[in-house]
């Protein structure tokens, strides 16, 4: 197996000065790093404490048992984080962000379909998650007895969407170096407070956890792949594109897995300890804020380091993608600008969700999953073609950006898998959207027994995506065979 020893940093991509690259392939001069620093970027942006809730969902909602929970917490957290690690490994092939791979899937222009999907969750996830730091941050410092009101939330909005934006402005090298610090620290403040907490668990009613049919089970796991790792599948190859060729291919998959996966497994499993006695953890509106309730008033500014700096490393790795997806998109402009742009988007954001419409948090999240729906299709092509086409020969890096190139403008394949899985996967799901209200319209076809738990779960995004794999492997050797062969490209692995 190739491995690589990491080089020293290119002027392209120092820490502290801003990235220079954009969607544009990184040139052979430029690659450096190790498969191991993929641990850090993916362990910090999964470490908050608001994976807890998730744990608080599986016994609220979906009525399992601990033993339910740890198996559903670790097949769900792990099968969807190896989606992202394999995409992860196109980056590395490929040498372009993960939008910009996607156009050997769906053609140049057809690919800005689920580009403008990415786009739109990867902002809206980015405006969500310093929302919810925020009111982490006052209920936090409330009860610390600082300051209170509009005026606490304020200045907490501006630190927190302040640093996010700096960062991702600066880019690749800063936010692996910042997301090291962060794991680290994270991991470090999550022990007192779970141990803090821990008083808080009734065994006697753990134990006693009734255990839900496979129904629930099923539901249960796929609202944590939805949640998890299916959120992420549009940025895997943004931050191993910057890997050597000769890099190891299964230490791509295996940090980038691994990193991703540890933090939340631990984290769901403590949640459903806790719900256990307390059930009203999984709806509601402040986790992070009701979380703190209980805990020793010397812990409360440990506690808002960890829970705000997690939902933090979140952001900054979505704040980042999406000003990739931006350029993708065509906006002609220098990446560092592009992430400007969508800070804008995400400051306007959080204006309206904080200080105007504090209910429509819900629905916006509710929105957001919604089209994980869709991100799950387009994965499923997008790996689907790596492993027919892309794994042995790789990429043919130049050729992903014109619409006269090998790979079209449009791939009627993965356009039509896509369209048709989307539509089987949001006939499953409702939505707490409004947009989405005429979702869920195939659910009625299965037993009354059924219905609750298939629209009040994320399944809809497991069969979208077997529908949209399976669709793409049928059609594409019928409408993208001229795009499998790399013609004057670069083969993966060559040094």
């Amino acid at each position: 197996m190739a491995t690589t020893t990491a080089g020293p940093q290119p002027e392209s991509d120092r820490v502290w000065s801003i990235e220079t690259h954009g969607i544009d392939p990184i040139p052979e001069s430029d690659r450096h790093g190790r498969p191991f620093e993929l641990f850090w970027i993916w362990c910090a942006a999964n470490i908050g404490i608001l994976g807890i809730t998730y744990g608080a969902f599986l016994v609220t909602f979906y009525g399992q048992s601990l033993f339910q929970g740890i198996v559903g917490a670790v097949v769900g957290t792990i099968v969807s984080f190896l989606l992202v690690g394999y995409i992860s490994l196109a980056g590395m092939l490929g040498s372009a962000p993960t939008l910009i791979l996607s156009r050997a899937s769906f053609g140049v222009i057809g690919n800005a379909i689920p580009t403008l999907i990415s786009y739109v969750s990867l902002v809206g996830w980015e405006t969500i998650l310093v929302a919810t730091a925020t009111l982490a941050a006052e209920t936090v410092l409330q009860s610390l007895g600082v300051g209170g009101g509009t005026a606490t939330t304020a200045i907490a909005f501006v630190v927190i969407a302040g640093v996010t934006i700096a960062i991702g402005l600066m880019g690749h090298a800063t936010i692996l170096r910042i997301q090291t610090w962060f794991t680290w620290a994270f991991a470090i403040l999550t022990v007192p407070f779970m141990a803090l907490k821990w008083g808080h668990i009734d065994f006697t009613r753990v134990a006693h956890l009734p255990s839900s049919g496979f129904a629930g089970f099923l539901g249960g796991v796929s609202v944590i792949m939805a949640g998890l790792g299916i959120g992420w599948v549009n940025a895997g190859a943004d931050y191993s594109r910057y890997l050597p060729r000769s890099s190891s291919r299964g230490g791509v998959v295996w940090w980038t897995t691994f990193g991703a996966s540890v933090a939340p497994i631990v984290l769901i499993v403590f949640g459903v300890l806790l719900a256990a006695n307390d059930p009203n953890l999984a709806s509601s509106s402040n986790p992070i804020g009701d979380l703190a309730k209980g805990l020793p008033t010397w812990f409360l500014v440990p506690y808002l380091v960890t829970a705000v700096g997690g939902l933090v490393a979140g952001a900054l790795l979505d704040i980042y993608s999406s000003g990739l997806n931006l350029l993708t998109l065509g906006v002609p402009l220098p990446r560092y600008q592009s992430v400007a742009i969508d800070g804008t988007i995400m400051i306007a954001g959080n204006i309206y969700i904080l200080f105007f419409a504090k209910t429509f948090f819900s629905p916006f999240q509710g929105f957001l999953i919604t089209l994980g729906v869709l991100l799950s299709a387009w994965s499923a092509i997008f790996l689907v073609d790596m492993f027919l086409y892309r794994r042995r020969v790789g990429y043919d890096e130049h050729e992903l950006y014109s619409p006269r190139g090998r790979y079209g403008a449009v791939n009627v394949a993965g356009v039509v898998a896509l369209v048709v899985a989307g539509a089987v996967g949001l006939g499953l799901v409702t939505s707490t959207a409004a947009v989405f209200r005429w979702a869920g319209y195939l659910i009625k076809v299965f037993p009354k027994g059924w219905q609750g738990t298939i629209g009040g779960s994320s399944l809809g995004l497991l069969i979208a995506f077997v529908v949209a794999g399976i669709l793409y492997g049928i059609l594409a050797p019928i409408f993208g065979e001229r795009r499998t062969a790399v013609a004057g490209g670069v083969p993966a692995g060559a040094p």
